[in-house]
Formats: C-alpha cells, structure tokens, sequence
C-alpha cells in the first residue's frame, strides 16, 4: 500500500506547488494589467490571463465571498496559497510518517 500511497502524496504535492506558482502569476499578471503595464489586446497575453482566470478563480471564489471588502485589495490569493501550504505539510508529515 505504501509503495501507490507515498508517490501519489508527492504528485498530490508538486501539484498544490504548481498551483500556488499559478495563483502568484495569476496575481501579477493582473496587477500588470491593471497599471497599464500589458494590454489584454494582445492575444498571447489574454490567452495566459484566460487560462488563469479559468484555472484560479473556482478556488478563490469561496474565499472572496467570505472575506470582508477591503476597499480594492483582494487578499483572496494569499489566504488560498496560506491554505495549499497548510495542506501541503500535512501531506509532507504523512509521508515522513509512512517512509
């Protein structure tokens, strides 16, 4: 059992390390936008924001609805990768415990 358990674990946590990776450059990228720096007119660019968009909100919508307004500052980002981090030691502490 430990020998399907353990690998599956580590691609469970490479997993939620690619997804934080997504919701930090999901993160810039939207600051970029937002001051003008890159133009969603371009194709490339709105490809990779829609891709982002698609892969990042179901997750942070939750968190959205239960954060307070801060007026502008989206604090959902960072209260998700808080959340895959946790999760991810668990996973981590698992592993050590089954090796």
């Amino acid at each position: 059992m430990d020998v399907i358990l353990i690998p599956l674990l580590q691609v469970i946590s490479i997993a939620i390390e690619l997804y934080v990776w997504a919701l930090i450059i999901s993160v810039v990228l939207s600051w970029l936008v937002a001051f003008n720096v890159v133009n969603t007119r371009n194709r490339f660019v709105w490809t990779v924001g829609d891709f982002l968009d698609r892969i990042t909100e179901p997750a942070l919508r939750p968190i959205r609805r239960v954060l307070p307004n801060l007026g502008g500052i989206d604090l959902s980002p960072l209260v998700l990768i808080l959340i895959l981090y946790f999760i991810q030691g668990v996973l981590r502490n698992l592993v050590y415990r089954l090796v």
